[in-house]
């Protein structure tokens, strides 16, 4: 397969332009300049086309620009484009009905409407803290929950996140996340490791450190995300649930990358039978129109008018392309996620059987984690070889991201086909094999 040649003359020139204007604190990872995208597909501004497996961050849940979303966009567009969170209107109202449909706890639900994922999580955090009427926090290493400041008090995926910005918010004490790949925590005879750490928060943290009645919640993602797409053990979650009720302590979960549909359910929380009190959703939720939302049992969604408030709340035109989105989810993309999802899973453990440097796939639905090591016996992280290989499906035509220290991620819209994904793999391991060879 033919490398591209990137950047291009009129990608390069315009990545000029941006590095005049533009804050230089956006995280590039490699030059991708988009001038159109269809599906599954995009297209740079040199007329490249690439195979997206990365879905604008797991964003872009039904594809780039899907007809059906376009043309919910465009009807709204021409009624209005705004009236603010002060006022009423159906779409918003059809969204709130729908999120409490699919809600994953069987109390009715009430919505709060953001813009982004890190708003969903500050809604979250003064939700459970005036509910509660108590100030501190669990999270948990590895994770990203946003980079405003409250949220940056839980995100620890990386130190540069934090860095500069203290004081941040107190009250939140981390603990390990239950990656079962590489355990931090000595797990007794039988038990689940994700077990041993719900144990550690009640016999550690909370006997020593912080008081379980002073804690509002627990905030956890659903499937790590940045932190490397790691599935916790199945003990993890029923564990976590008995803990919160023991203390009456919320669990919230944040389902911004993991849910409206990538795990091939609506919320990756289902996966694991245990119902959370609050959740904090975006990305996938509009298909690529910035919208979030904080859900919450309606027992738990009690505060006062006033409380809490924004100005785009439950924008319009959001509102239209998250309902064309779930109606897409609901009619098809919900099950081809599961389904290409397991295809993917079964492919990529065949490349994996060929590959020395993959020490561990891992996922659910279309959230799937590629982990390199460079040696399966110590699983040192291969981090050289993981961010070189990110570069290297981009000069044969596929996006991807890296997660965690050395592992590369696949969120592609969940429109992906089967054909589509055996293309981007065959561009996969093409690269990988030749990164393979220079990392030696």
């Amino acid at each position: 397969m033919s490398k591209i040649n990137l950047p291009g003359p009129k990608a390069k020139a315009l990545i000029e332009r941006d590095a005049a204007v533009l804050s230089p604190s956006y995280m590039r990872p490699y030059p991708f300049a988009m001038e159109r995208g269809k599906g599954v597909e995009v297209w740079d501004a040199d007329g490249n086309r690439f195979l997206d497996f990365m879905g604008g961050i797991a964003v872009v849940t039904t594809g780039h620009s899907h007809p059906q979303v376009v043309k919910a966009i465009q009807e709204q567009a021409e009624k209005f484009i705004h009236i603010s969170s002060d006022f009423y209107h159906e779409n918003w109202v059809q969204l709130a009905e729908k999120l409490s449909e699919h809600a994953p706890f069987k109390e009715d639900a009430l919505s709060f409407m953001t813009n982004s994922g890190t708003e969903s999580v500050e809604a979250a955090i003064k939700l459970a803290r005036v509910h509660s009427k108590r100030q501190n926090f669990i999270g948990f290493t590895g994770a990203f929950h946003g980079r405003t400041m409250g949220s940056l008090a839980f995100t620890s995926s990386k130190s540069k996140y934090r860095g500069g910005f203290a004081p941040l918010m107190p009250g939140v004490t981390h603990v390990p996340y239950p990656n079962p790949y590489r355990p931090v925590l000595e797990r007794r005879k039988g038990e689940d490791y994700g077990e041993t750490v719900v144990r550690y928060i009640e016999e550690e943290v909370f006997a020593k450190t912080v008081s379980p009645y002073e804690t509002a919640g627990i905030l956890v993602e659903t499937i790590q995300g940045e932190g490397g797409y790691i599935v916790p053990p199945d003990g993890f979650y029923p564990a976590l649930r008995n803990l919160c009720d023991k203390y009456g302590i919320l669990l919230i979960v944040d389902e911004v990358q993991s849910g409206m549909g990538r795990t091939g359910k609506w919320w990756a929380i289902e996966h694991f039978g245990v119902e959370p009190d609050i959740v904090a959703s975006a990305k996938g939720i509009a298909s690529g129109m910035p919208l979030g939302a904080c859900i919450a049992r309606k027992s738990v969604m009690d505060w006062f008018a006033g409380a809490h408030g924004n100005t785009y709340g439950g924008n319009p035109i959001s509102c239209a392309a998250a309902l064309a989105t779930i109606d897409l989810l609901e009619k098809q993309y919900l099950q081809n996620a599961k389904e290409v999802g397991e295809y993917m899973m079964d492919a990529l453990a065949e490349i994996q059987a060929r590959h020395p440097s993959v020490g561990e796939v891992r996922g659910k639905g279309l959230m799937i984690g590629v982990e390199f090591v460079k040696n399966r016996e110590t699983k040192e992280p291969a981090v050289e070889l993981s961010d070189r290989l990110m570069d290297a499906a981009l000069e044969r035509g596929l996006l991807t991201l890296t997660c965690g220290q050395s592992a590369v991620r696949f969120a592609p819209p969940l429109s992906l086909s089967q054909s589509e994904a055996d293309e981007g793999l065959r561009i996969f391991e093409e690269a990988l094999t030749q990164v393979e060879k220079e990392t030696k």
